[in-house]
């Protein structure tokens, strides 16, 4: 077996693992946020920062566009000025920490992903939102990290495999917004 072959077998494997009772639990969480007119928040490092951009832009244009009600939704990863800023001045663990104590407002849903679960700042931001009464969401891998214990609701996946968790990570984040896009109707 070459390399694809095996690397496509385990990640199906790892696919199998996701919960996705838990993930319908996140869907219903977006629903609420969105019906309730809440800003969301989602964030992460490196390949969580990329799966945290490409999500909010999927539910910002497909999941809001020509529908009756949209998502007040934004990537705490996209504002390049603002990272360097509080990493330059403050430090790297209050990037996300700064932003949500700017935005964020009890019953907002914030979303934090971590395939180790235990980055700094992702930890520090998902403390504060739920001390302010946010709702919370982690998507975690390898054994969860700290981050397992802080989301309301921890979508984990269990593997080692940074690639395949980041790949885990956004399947998920497709399996949200497709409910959007694929079952509601865009008048």
């Amino acid at each position: 077996m070459n390399f694809p072959q095996t690397y496509k077998q385990d990640l199906t494997k790892t696919i199998d693992t996701i919960d996705v009772d838990k993930v319908q639990q996140a869907i219903d969480m977006f629903l609420e946020a969105r019906s309730a007119d809440r800003q969301v928040f989602v964030f992460g490092n490196g390949g969580s920062a990329s799966t945290a951009s490409h999500f909010v832009c999927d539910m910002v244009k497909g999941a809001s566009f020509n529908r009756p009600t949209r998502f007040r939704i934004m990537a705490l990863t996209d504002s390049l000025p603002t990272i360097t800023a509080y990493s330059n001045d403050v430090a790297y663990d209050a990037i996300f920490l700064e932003q949500l104590k700017n935005f964020a407002r009890p019953g907002d849903l914030v979303m934090g992903i971590s395939g180790s679960g235990n980055s700094p700042n992702v930890l520090r931001a998902m403390e504060y939102a739920n001390s302010i009464g946010c709702n919370t969401i982690a998507l975690t891998g390898r054994d969860g990290g700290k981050l397992a214990g802080l989301g309301k609701l921890n979508i984990h996946v269990p593997n080692p495999h940074m690639g395949r968790i980041e790949d885990a990570h956004m399947i998920v984040c497709h399996m949200i917004c497709y409910y959007f896009m694929d079952t509601e109707s865009t008048r």
